[in-house]
């Protein structure tokens, strides 16, 4: 498990006061709220297929709270929390539709206390939260916007117990290849996030601790009419936060040939194509085989009685 010494093996240089500048604004991001939810639907459909009884639930990343609904429906009994670095994205997240105010309100009187819904801002790399402290831990799109995943993935860890779930999504390297394919005839600049491949992450989560993680992806492609529609989609899921990023204006001859480059990628029907990766991984948090010292944990387990 990286230490807070150590380096991290799958770093990127990620601006994290720039990721919460792009996020301030829930209006700019909401246009682009059709595909994330699109890939939570796809992940509440893997998550209805593990039998568990949460008591404490984390969205990681909950931007302005649409999944926490979701969540609530799904464990109406259990304590739902969400967490999000920018505090736009909270207060909007903290304001539920009044259909689900009505529900909580009818919660609060049939379930116990703590059975509800609070959100909280901060770094979902860094959780205000104790130890063994979530039963399942849902992260939606967010993951790849942490500069440092594998000191996350040692975080989340941290504050699961035992047999306790996560469970995320986020975009893999093929993801926005025809912008890369255009703006590569402009200059050598990064201009989408270099995302981490799902097999680095399986890799990962056992480093940190999980017991055989299951990873999948799956390819969506989304169509546009114009070159501007296209780009406003990207920018509403983030836009790029590196500080590697290309400074400065582009002039009109460069865009031009920006946008040239776009147009030849025209599908036969005429369409522009973005095509997100889209990765899905869960795994489980194992008991621990070692005491902090290091003294190997046996476990006896007497025979029931006849």
């Amino acid at each position: 498990m990286a230490s807070p010494q150590s380096p991290s093996t799958m770093s990127a240089p990620i601006d994290l006061a720039r990721v919460r500048a792009l996020f301030a604004r829930p209006e700019r991001i909401a246009p682009s709220d059709f595909l994330r939810r699109e890939i939570a639907q796809r992940m509440h459909e893997r998550l209805q297929l593990v039998k568990i009884a949460p008591r404490q639930v984390l969205d990681a990343g909950c931007g302005a709270g649409a999944d926490l609904a979701l969540l609530q429906k799904t464990y109406p009994a259990a304590q739902i929390l969400g967490l999000d670095a920018a505090p736009a994205m909270t207060a909007a997240a903290g304001t539920p539709a009044p259909s689900t105010r009505s529900l909580n309100q009818m919660l609060s009187r049939f379930l116990p206390a703590k059975a509800g819904l609070d959100v909280l801002c901060g770094d979902f790399g860094n959780l205000p939260l104790g130890a063994n402290s979530l039963d399942l831990l849902w992260s939606n799109l967010a993951l790849h916007w942490h500069p440092l995943p594998d000191r996350v993935f040692a975080e989340w860890r941290r504050v699961l117990r035992v047999d306790g779930l996560l469970m995320f999504s986020n975009f893999g390297p093929d993801t926005f290849q025809e912008l890369r394919a255009a703006f590569a005839v402009l200059d050598d600049a990064p201009h989408a996030l270099p995302f981490v491949d799902m097999h680095d992450f399986g890799d990962q989560l056992v480093e940190a601790g999980f017991s055989t993680p299951v990873m999948d992806m799956e390819r969506i492609t989304v169509t546009y009419d114009t070159v501007d529609a296209l780009l406003a989609d990207v920018r509403a899921l983030g836009g790029n936060p590196l500080d590697t990023r290309r400074r400065g204006l582009i002039g009109r001859a460069a865009w031009r040939k920006v946008l040239d480059a776009f147009e030849a990628g025209r599908r036969p029907d005429g369409k522009l194509a973005l095509t997100f990766e889209v990765i899905y991984g869960h795994a489980f948090l194992p008991a621990p085989r070692a005491t902090a010292s290091g003294e190997a944990i046996v476990r006896f387990h007497p025979p029931k009685p006849r």
